[in-house]
């Protein structure tokens, strides 16, 4: 019989390799009642270091930080996940790139012939896209959130409504099939949310450390989502069970 911190330990070691964890297989495993893994599940969850979830438990999404210390972690993995969503953009279209350090990535590998309309919160990505003399860039504005690195306030959600993209490139900072899109700031998710309203198409990357995990804000459910870039690295696992959504993969990690 294993003692409470001991159990605990090992659900936790579970949960950090990126896998969900359910209680009645824990129950079984352990050899105790349902009961008293949720138990463990509240006290981990309580801790920060899980997210509940029905019938189990998620692990908790990377932390974020400052969009800039993102910008550079995960390099090589963001640039290939940038590249794949540049390939979205498509000449003469009408886009929106949200604040995120992948979209960074992607406005960095659009060629500067590239002509259409994009539209961005982000500071830094309208940066990345200065020179670029056949676009028309358009910043939406307001108070930066530091940490997201954006505009995210009632004023941005209300210049969001001005437009009808092709396209909305959305940053998040988890994915799980049930959970769907989520983040760490609630006005966040719902700038977000509103970004996706406006586009006919919405699409989105995650490294391998964000599947299968979850933020406290939810942003849009997978059903809401049209497409998904995904890095090589992506396990079978994963990629089978995003599959059985429906929802289409972009990239080589799609094509295992």
């Amino acid at each position: 019989m294993h003692l409470i911190r001991e159990r605990q330990d090992i659900i936790l070691k579970r949960l950090n390799t990126g896998n969900r964890v359910l209680a009645a297989d824990l129950a079984t495993e352990f050899a105790v009642s349902e009961d008293t893994i949720r138990r463990d599940l509240r006290e981990l969850a309580a801790r920060g270091l899980c997210e509940r979830v029905y019938g189990g438990a998620l692990p908790v999404a990377p932390a974020s930080g400052p969009l800039k210390a993102r910008d550079n972690k995960d390099d090589a993995e963001k640039q290939a996940l940038g590249r794949l969503l540049a390939s979205e953009i498509r000449d003469g279209m009408s886009v929106f790139l949200d604040a995120s350090s992948t979209n960074i990535a992607a406005a960095r590998a659009l060629p500067e012939t590239l002509g259409g309309v994009i539209v961005t919160n982000a500071p830094a990505i309208a940066a990345a896209l200065d020179g670029h003399q056949t676009l028309d860039l358009i910043m939406i504005g307001g108070r930066i959130h530091r940490e997201v690195g954006g505009a995210i306030g009632a004023g941005a959600i209300e210049d969001l409504q001005a437009f009808h993209f092709d396209l909305c490139l959305l940053g998040a900072c988890g994915i799980d099939v049930e959970a769907g899109l989520t983040c760490f700031h609630y006005e966040d998710a719902l700038f977000k949310r509103e970004a996706a309203a406006c586009a006919r198409r919405v699409v989105t990357a995650m490294t391998a450390a964000k599947f299968a995990t979850r933020a406290p804000c939810s942003v849009i459910a997978l059903d809401a989502l049209d497409a998904l870039a995904v890095p090589e690295t992506l396990d079978a696992a994963a990629r089978a069970a995003l599959e059985e959504t429906g929802l289409e993969l972009i990239g080589k990690g799609a094509e295992r």
